[in-house]
């Protein structure tokens, strides 16, 4: 990339964020600032994620930001019909101005430590096809390469004037190969690490249904939770309990024998429910007058979702 600084800057992003749909409903990232060199292993018997990293540990919540940002470059590339290249260049100020970052000398510090990170993680899995078909498992990282230019003021302050970095050709040719690209509420970069998971995973599956509901276990993994399940689900009841939880969306916890307890024929569940047996409805605050009986809200294997 020894000229790519002669190029102009591709930002300011013009428009909203934009991030590719599989990596919103699963999880490839870290929730925690903790230095971790490697993720559980995600394996639901259809999909499988394999995180690992190096002594800078694997790329974290906070680092997804600018891969977001750089899909939303590309994404403006596309609209303006522009030639496609894996490679941009942007101002940090620009991105520290859509993540809501006050730009000062530790945030771009973060810059650097996030690159870094977004390049040294190796991700395997079966998901990212190229043609979405083929079932392939390859090992990658999020970016190919990066550079940092800096100017030194006369006290001797280091300035930067542009961030270039390479998108890793297996995730930009995974975007650039019809992959569904979903719109981001700018209010997302303001949650919690678990909130935006969960935004995220609701953003990716509820479309123009009206909601979908997921076992705890299953959502516990996509969400990408290292805690305990009880704790796990100790803090969706407490979202859930909040006037404003998601950007747009909302969820509930439900005790599935709530629902057999409904049919009147039938007698009062009796004992504690098991954790693992809960349900965490998701559905659009919008689309509240739309709500159906608890005992009807899809799976989404009954919406026959593709993830």
């Amino acid at each position: 990339m020894s000229n790519q600084l002669d190029l102009d800057n591709d930002s300011p992003l013009l428009g909203s964020t934009k991030n590719e749909r599989t990596l919103m409903a699963f999880s490839f990232f870290s929730l925690s600032r903790d230095r971790l060199t490697e993720l559980p292993i995600y394996d639901d018997g259809k999909h499988w994620i394999e995180i690992t990293g190096t002594k800078y540990g694997v790329a974290n919540i906070w680092d997804k930001e600018i891969l977001i940002y750089l899909q939303s470059l590309m994404q403006e590339r596309v609209n303006r019909g522009e030639k496609m290249s894996p490679i941009f260049q942007f101002t940090g100020n620009d991105f520290f101005r859509i993540c809501g970052t006050k730009p000062n000398g530790s945030a771009y510090d973060r810059i650097e430590e996030s690159l870094t990170r977004l390049k040294s993680t190796m991700i395997k899995t079966n998901l990212l096809d190229d043609d979405g078909k083929s079932g392939e498992t390859r090992a990658f990282s999020w970016i190919d390469d990066f550079k940092i230019k800096w100017r030194e003021k006369r006290n001797g302050e280091k300035v930067m004037q542009a961030v270039v970095v390479c998108m890793g050709l297996r995730l930009y040719n995974a975007i650039l190969n019809n992959k569904c690209m979903l719109t981001y509420d700018s209010r997302y970069f303001q949650l919690k690490p678990l909130e935006k998971r969960l935004y995220e995973i609701a953003r990716a599956h509820c479309g123009n249904q009206p909601g979908f509901k997921m076992g705890i276990e299953k959502l516990h993994k996509r969400v990408g939770c290292i805690t305990e399940l009880r704790f796990f689900k100790s803090k969706l009841v407490t979202i859930s309990k909040r006037k404003a939880q998601l950007p747009g969306y909302a969820i509930s916890v439900i005790d599935p024998r709530i629902q057999r307890s409904l049919d009147a024929k039938k007698p009062k569940p009796s004992g504690q429910t098991p954790v693992k047996s809960y349900l965490v409805y998701f559905y659009p605050t919008d689309k509240l007058n739309q709500l159906l009986p608890i005992e009807k809200v899809p799976t989404l294997e009954e919406l026959g979702d593709c993830l």
